[in-house]
């Protein structure tokens, strides 16, 4: 019994070398595997990075390019509205020419002549009001409040808008 035991294991250990090379073949051929599977990984990221770096850049590259379109189109609107301007206060120098001083002084006192004629209506409406609520008892919290209404506010900031707006914007 020992000499077919022994017989066996010789055989067995003859052969053991080969086993072992089969095993560690097969755990070095896992191992590789892995590593390739990890670098194709790895690969992938990187070309999913750069994708992804590449694609911020052209959104980076679009976004300037619309801002550029937007200033430029501010810009031509703007250069746009100055040449009109230019060409109304062009206009209205022509307008003067030959004509006498008198003339160009009626022009030049329209708008204040407006707006103090409507200014001094709203003051003796209000004046002539006020002296017939007092006169007729009628409390003064009572016709400050009916003199000086939303209506009236809205009138007198439009007769001071309309006077003073045309002088800073005609300058």
């Amino acid at each position: 019994m020992l000499t077919i035991f022994s017989t066996l294991v010789s055989f067995l250990m003859g052969g053991l070398p080969k086993i072992l090379d089969f095993f560690q073949d097969k755990a070095d051929k896992g191992h590789e595997l892995k590593l390739a599977q990890m670098q194709t990984e790895r690969e992938m990221q990187l070309l999913a990075a750069g994708y992804v770096a590449q694609q911020r850049i052209e959104e980076i590259k679009l976004d300037e390019i619309k801002t550029q379109t937007a200033s430029a189109e501010k810009v031509s609107l703007i250069d746009a509205q100055q040449a009109e301007m230019s060409a109304i206060y062009a206009h209205d120098m022509s307008l003067n020419e030959g004509t006498s001083q008198w003339m160009k002084d009626f022009r030049a006192s329209v708008r204040p002549v407006i707006t103090y004629g409507f200014f001094f209506l709203l003051v003796g409406i209000d004046s002539v009001l006020a002296y017939k609520g007092l006169t007729s008892g009628v409390e003064f919290v009572q016709l400050a409040d009916q003199l000086w209404d939303n209506e009236t506010q809205a009138l007198f900031a439009s007769i001071i808008a309309f006077h003073f707006g045309g002088r800073a914007f005609g300058k």
